[in-house]
């Protein structure tokens, strides 16, 4: 009969005439519409809170797996801006080099102390300082993306050291203190990339 269940001894029956293989599914294949009809979700969820809560847990999960990878160095869980072996040269490149951009951050609340004296030669010594803070740290961090740019070029060709967005991101890393960067310094100071 269609759609008939089966008994106990038709099930006995079947299991000795088909017994289980290892290795094997030992399973008859699913039909197609028992299989749509178990992937089919509603559009409006009913219960919104379990769902709220579904939400939140997948996404901090998410979360966590970048921030490890932010801390490991791990290519697969970076997000999509950090990905690829150019940026990681780049990383490298800027993390092996001493920037004069990322000591600017610790001299500029020095100075913003110093900025507290009213006094007319402090005052006029820390804005001279500011500048010329700010003017060493743009002229270094353009000499050194004028250097890596030369060396993405041979080692990647022309196509990589002028894609879009490269030298913001090399130049945002070097005004990072290097503690601070995310993803993690992986080389050492002097340790350049090949």
């Amino acid at each position: 009969m269609f759609g008939r269940n089966k008994t106990t001894s038709e099930q006995l029956t079947d299991e000795a005439l088909h017994p289980a293989r290892e290795g094997a599914k030992n399973r008859p294949t699913p039909k197609r519409k028992d299989q749509e009809a178990a992937r089919r979700q509603p559009l409006v969820v009913a219960d919104r809170k379990q769902a709220k809560k579904l939400d939140r847990a997948k996404r901090n999960e998410q979360m966590y797996r970048t921030r490890q990878a932010m801390l490991t160095g791990d290519e697969s869980g970076l997000p999509a801006r950090d990905k690829g072996p150019v940026r990681r040269y780049i990383r490298d490149h800027i993390d092996a080099r001493w920037n004069l951009a990322e000591f600017m951050l610790p001299v500029m609340l020095i100075v913003l102390a110093l900025s507290f004296l009213r006094t007319n030669e402090i005052l006029f010594f820390v804005t001279i300082l500011t500048y010329a803070i700010l003017l060493t740290a743009i002229v270094d961090t353009l000499l050194m993306w004028r250097g890596l740019r030369k060396r993405l070029t041979a080692k990647f060709g022309e196509e990589a050291a002028k894609a879009k967005g490269n030298g913001m991101y090399a130049a945002m890393r070097a005004f990072q203190l290097r503690r601070s960067r995310m993803p993690r310094a992986l080389v050492k100071r002097g340790e350049y990339p090949a």
